[in-house]
């Protein structure tokens, strides 16, 4: 018998997060994904009268065609999924693999994936065009990769998947507010002593429309305005399963002009896929209650409580600052106490100090409020 919990998530992805209507035509892609869920999933397309289409992948095939694709491949793939994606109005994506599947991935192979794939079907129109929503599936192998038994990250799971979004919305609307109506920003904390504008862009509440987990309300800096040091204090993957820790990047007149890895020499290579890659598409607010620690999967990371993310790479088109790439990589810095505390500033008035909002009007998003 499925978990009913499951109903429950499958009925929140089809109504809450894509907000389905009748006639609409959705795309469910599966990667090592339990057939019951998508049952349950195809069930609620159809209830509310539209078509579900589905493709079920498997990660170790995915896999062996990266290892020998090419630049001619994954174009020819493009001309194939491209008119499919332009005909949705809707798109999940359920995945459950191991994180680091793609690790041994030779870099020429992944960037013909991103640049000639993953851009024109996914950036460019899955992203600006669907209805889309992208969640991890809890299996023991995400549960490994969390660190926790399968039972405790299932229970994990439902309480963070099936948090009550549309309380956490209306939360975020006063940080919304503050957030259009300023123009610097100031983020200190170990390591780090960064400033940017964001003037005249606009704040996106993420509040389970697209991701599941979600939890968190962005924007994008102005293009050239970053200046300074940023230190991201978890570990992280690149898309192709290599593992950083401890990045560090300077930034001056809006470009990295210096990026370091404990973990991993090779950096400056991603920054160096295009021109866009250094520079920065994002800036995000964690926002999720239960979600308090790392656990490699970006999904779960980037809604972190007390945390914020400062993406490398292309903007997204709700918030255009100008910036286009390949790249989007979500890197991280836990502000708790926990993680060594920290402090962020609009038009030099103190927001939020280690982790936790201290303006009155922003204070309905401290994780006491919110669970």
């Amino acid at each position: 018998m499925i978990d009913e919990r499951l109903k429950k998530l499958a009925s929140n992805l089809i109504n809450y997060s894509c907000k389905l209507k009748a006639k609409e035509k959705i795309l469910i892609e599966a990667m090592d994904c339990d057939e019951e869920f998508l049952c349950e999933l195809v069930k609620e397309v159809y209830k509310v009268g539209a078509y579900p289409f589905v493709n079920v992948l498997k990660s170790k095939l995915s896999r062996q065609l990266m290892l020998g694709t090419s630049e001619e491949r994954e174009k020819l793939s493009c001309n194939f999924d491209l008119p499919i994606m332009e005909q949705m109005d809707a798109y999940i994506s359920v995945r459950s693999k191991n994180v680091f599947e793609n690790s041994d991935i030779p870099k020429d192979r992944m960037k013909a994936y991103k640049v000639n794939y993953s851009m024109p079907v996914h950036t460019n129109t899955r992203v600006p065009k669907t209805k889309w929503v992208i969640l991890n599936y809890p299996t023991s192998v995400v549960a490994q990769n969390a660190g926790m038994s399968t039972e405790a990250f299932e229970d994990f799971y439902f309480d963070v998947c099936n948090l009550d979004y549309s309380k956490m919305d209306n939360a975020m609307t006063p940080l919304k507010n503050l957030m259009e109506r300023t123009d610097k920003v100031r983020i200190v904390a170990p390591n780090t002593d960064l400033t940017f504008s964001i003037k005249g862009l606009p704040a996106i509440k993420c509040s389970g429309t697209h991701n599941i987990p979600d939890g968190e309300l962005f924007t994008a800096p102005v293009k050239n305005s970053v200046n300074g040091t940023i230190k991201y204090n978890i570990p992280i993957l690149s898309s192709n399963g290599e593992r950083h820790e401890n990045i560090t990047l300077t930034f001056k007149d809006g470009k990295i002009i210096k990026a370091t890895s404990i973990s991993n020499e090779n950096i400056e290579n991603i920054f160096d896929l295009d021109e866009g890659a250094r520079y920065v598409g994002e800036f995000s607010f964690g926002l999720n209650p239960y979600i308090k620690k790392p656990m490699l999967d970006i999904l779960f990371d980037e809604k972190i409580m007390g945390s914020i993310h400062f993406t490398p790479g292309s903007c997204y088109d709700e918030c255009d600052n100008g910036n286009k790439s390949a790249l989007h990589w979500d890197l991280i810095q836990i502000q708790t106490k926990e993680y060594g505390g920290g402090e962020i500033y609009f038009d030099d008035v103190l927001i939020r100090k280690d982790g936790k909002f201290v303006l009155e009007e922003l204070k309905g998003l401290n994780p006491e409020n919110l669970v």
